[in-house]
């Protein structure tokens, strides 16, 4: 279920509902089964709706089967028992549809700029405009900089650094966590599908875990999971105007220099280092203490301890050997008169 702290739940619904909203027939004589959740293929059981796209969902989804799933017509017969198959040309775009309905995100409630139900614990310190939402915390010796936004049901702990016009929302963070001015934590991470009358967004369920120690630099963002949550590992340091997509799990003690950019449900190991405008694909894994060089382009996964630079990224001493035989074949093109 989506943490109740950032999701409303407007469920249960009948399935009758859902498949209203998805612009599909019921399943003969389940009009009345009872829906108060969408879940990712691996987190289903009763009550929830999933949806698969490919067989490579289906034993994930045979480990907690769901009341109902959205499938293609081709892998309708090999749902689990007792999963109703609710037929759909676009899975995911229907998953999507009845995910607005069924965990609408909680708004900012009155016009106070504090709300009376935040926890702001003695010692911690606001700065003028600060806007802060129902349910959430601030511990003990945080400082939050003018005209920032705290989301409802953040927690924040305890001795934290929190700059100017930095906006959080969907987000928990423990103690000595720095964030520098106009970061952006907890936005919904980039994902987009079919709609019946064009592109829509995915909802994004999850959250932004920041463990102790952790440093966010200025204008970086940090988008919270589609469904799982993204994390950032304790005492890690991310530089100024960096980008950590949806998914991503990041390590302890890493470093990103500024405008590297991650890509979604991405997973870093610990003790990794980035230089600027590193840039990783989506789902790649790298490993313990790895390195990527400054612009360098990872494709595929990275083995711990190694050293990769270039696009698209390799070991480091391969791709200085071949930028060295490319320079010198340059070189005898140009000393042979060619253009």
């Amino acid at each position: 279920m989506p943490d109740p702290r950032f999701f409303e739940s407007a469920g249960p619904l009948r399935l009758e509902a859902v498949c209203q909203l998805a612009g599909i027939p019921v399943p003969a004589g389940a009009a009345d089964v009872g829906i108060d959740r969408v879940a990712i293929a691996s987190r289903g059981g009763p009550g929830a709706v999933a949806f698969v796209t490919s067989r490579a969902f289906l034993e994930a989804l045979h480990d907690a089967p769901p009341t109902a799933c959205f499938t293609p017509e081709s892998l309708a017969g090999d749902l689990p028992p007792g999963c109703l198959a609710l037929v759909h040309r676009n899975p995911q775009g229907a998953y999507a549809l009845v995910a607005a309905v069924l965990h609408p995100v909680r708004r900012h409630l009155g016009a106070a700029a504090i709300s009376p139900e935040a926890r702001i614990e003695p010692g911690a310190a606001l700065g003028p405009g600060v806007v802060v939402g129902q349910g959430a915390a601030i511990g003990a010796g945080s400082v939050v900089g003018p005209n920032t936004v705290i989301g409802p049901g953040v927690a924040i702990g305890r001795n934290c650094q929190v700059g100017a016009n930095v906006s959080i929302s969907f987000a928990l963070i423990g103690d000595r966590v720095k964030i520098l001015a106009g970061a952006v934590i907890g936005e919904h991470g980039f994902g987009a599908t079919a709609g019946p009358t064009g592109l829509i967004d995915i909802p994004q369920l999850g959250r932004v875990i920041l463990q102790d120690g952790v440093t966010i630099g200025a204008c970086t963002t940090v988008d919270r999971g589609a469904f799982e949550d993204t994390v950032i590992g304790e005492n890690t340091k991310i530089d100024n105007l960096v980008q950590i997509a949806h998914n991503v799990r990041i390590g302890r003690n890493c470093v990103l220099a500024g405008q590297a950019g991650v890509s979604g449900s991405v997973t870093i190991g610990d003790g990794c280092q980035f230089g600027g405008r590193a840039g990783i694909a989506d789902h790649v894994v790298i490993g313990d203490g790895a390195r990527i060089g400054a612009s360098g382009g990872v494709l595929k996964d990275v083995p711990a301890g190694e050293t990769w630079g270039g696009f698209p990224a390799q070991p480091v001493q391969r791709w200085l050997r071949e930028v060295a035989w490319l320079s010198r074949a340059a070189g005898r093109r140009r000393r042979g008169g060619e253009s």
